[in-house]
């Protein structure tokens, strides 16, 4: 029996395929129907994307170059331009927000659209095959599309539908559709849950969702509920009205003008490795850098520049210093720095991947793990931190501060006992 609460919504899910090697093709068509890898294009570089063709030698996303190039040596390596797969998807996106009733754009290649109450006037089926039909024309991107009652049944459907399909999942036929597929296709399993269940001898949705919640819960916690709602077709996740975050950015005001190189240096270095953890958080890039300085007679002046786009700080923090060091010209004490990310895009943590080592992206990974358990302050670079001596420096500076303002409240409280004022 389907369950109840899914009944009255319809959600489209629009995926484009192997969406940087498709627009690549549409630069390239001698690319089409070939086994092509986007990524690093050293050995020690990582897969971002690739064909279905390669995919075909077991090539995935982020697998190590030297492997991937080793399980399919006849693939075209192509190194990836974020800003050109932006421009596309800023295309798709325009004409979804055209055309839809309240949408969300989960990635860079993929959205949500929800369709409820539309087939009292039009076919929710019919008006998505329309719009698929009206992207693929105006981009000449393939895109795979599933309609469903949630946003995880209409998920698995695109990921059926695929390469460049179409399936609706009607609400009576949920459960059948969803049985006989791997437990693989829930969102919510990672690699790790994967492994798990499939240790408890779990293969296929139909398995999983007939275990009673409760040993999932005391296996998982409140995860393990969650894929038990999924498994059984439920999903209350709602449709979010997209709109793109511009800039994130931060600034910081000095209680004392400054003109000391060295903490503005490692003030700079943690400002960058502060916001670029948020980026990284909410998968987002950047691909402009701007630093800001306000001087002591709040004189305010900003420089930046468009780089590839990034969400690792080791790069940010030196285009934010070479800013820093171009800006900085007129020797005057500074009241107030700030750094700002722009021309943002979203995406998963690979697409940033392009010339960086398995080894820096795991390192990445671990220390925002870490950040996100134990706050964001948990784990910090030498360079944005003050050294103890400083530390020390700047503590006896403070009680020395301390001490002066209480010798003149002394000095004071004198001259009113002696003369009266």
């Amino acid at each position: 029996m389907f369950i109840a609460g899914n009944i009255d919504r319809s959600v489209l899910h629009l995926d484009m395929d192997t969406f940087f090697v498709s627009v690549e093709r549409l630069k390239n068509s001698r690319l089409t129907g070939k086994p092509v890898i986007i990524g690093g294009m050293s050995d020690r570089g990582v897969v971002s994307s690739c064909s279905y063709e390669a995919r075909k030698y077991g090539v995935s996303s982020a697998m190590p170059m030297k492997m991937a190039r080793s399980m399919c040596p006849d693939a075209i390596v192509i190194r990836g331009d974020m800003e050109m797969y932006s421009n596309y998807s800023h295309m798709v996106t325009g004409i979804i927000a055209e055309r839809s009733p309240l949408y969300e754009k989960a990635s860079i290649d993929e959205h949500y659209i929800d369709l409820t109450g539309m087939d009292r006037f039009y076919g929710c089926y019919k008006w998505s095959q329309e719009l698929r039909k009206y992207i693929i024309k105006e981009t000449g991107l393939p895109i795979s599309i599933g309609l469903s009652v949630n946003k995880t049944v209409s998920k698995i459907a695109t990921g059926e539908a695929k390469p460049n399909g179409e399936i609706e999942v009607k609400k009576e036929i949920v459960l059948p559709f969803l049985d006989p597929l791997s437990i693989s296709k829930i969102p919510m399993v990672g690699q790790k849950t994967y492994h798990t269940l499939r240790s408890m001898g779990i293969a296929t949705i139909y398995t999983l969702r007939n275990i009673p919640a409760e040993m999932l819960e005391n296996l998982m916690g409140k995860s393990g509920i969650e894929i038990w709602k999924r498994a059984n077709g439920i999903d209350s996740t709602p449709v979010i009205s997209y709109s793109e975050q511009k800039s994130i950015s931060t600034e910081h005001t000095f209680e004392k003008d400054t003109t000391d190189m060295v903490r503005l240096n490692q003030l700079l270095a943690g400002m960058v490795e502060k916001i670029a953890f948020e980026l990284r958080k909410q998968e987002k890039l950047t691909s402009c850098v701007t630093v800001k300085i306000r001087y002591s007679n709040f004189d305010t002046h900003t420089l930046q520049k468009r780089i590839p786009y990034t969400s690792f700080d080791h790069v940010l923090s030196d285009i934010a210093k070479e800013l820093f060091g171009r800006l900085y010209q007129r020797r005057m004490l500074i009241r107030l720095i700030g750094v700002r990310f722009s021309h943002l895009v979203r995406g998963v943590q690979q697409l940033d991947m392009f010339d960086d080592t398995p080894e820096k992206v795991s390192l990445y990974m671990t220390m925002d793990n870490i950040r996100k358990r134990f706050g964001r302050d948990a784990v910090r670079r030498a360079v944005g931190v003050m050294t103890v001596r400083e530390r020390e420096e700047k503590a006896l500076k403070q009680i020395e501060n301390a001490m002066n303002e209480q010798k003149m409240m002394e000095e004071r409280l004198k001259g009113y006992m002696m003369y009266g004022f």
